[in-house]
């Protein structure tokens, strides 16, 4: 079992055979590798499930939502200091 935090597609990156795209997940942006995924490519707006900077799966927006809400209650309660 891996931790996948969820991400939007917002657009394709050129090059690459088609694998890349920019991914938001919560207003950072970066380019994450689609070559993990089966099936066809996801499309601007779909979430996806982000493991190491590889989509592992595409999801729907209420998984998602459940995703991150679980991902901040884990982060949640810690102060500056750890």
């Amino acid at each position: 079992m891996c931790l996948g935090i969820p991400g939007r597609i917002v657009e394709a990156v050129e090059g690459h055979g088609g694998m890349l795209a920019l991914a938001d997940v919560r207003g950072v942006r970066d380019t994450i590798n689609l070559g993990m995924l089966d099936g066809p490519s996801p499309r601007p707006g779909d979430w996806v499930l982000i493991h190491m900077g590889f989509a592992m799966e595409v999801i729907d927006p209420g998984r998602a939502a459940r995703a991150m809400e679980g991902l901040e209650l884990m982060g949640g309660g810690r102060d500056a200091d750890g």
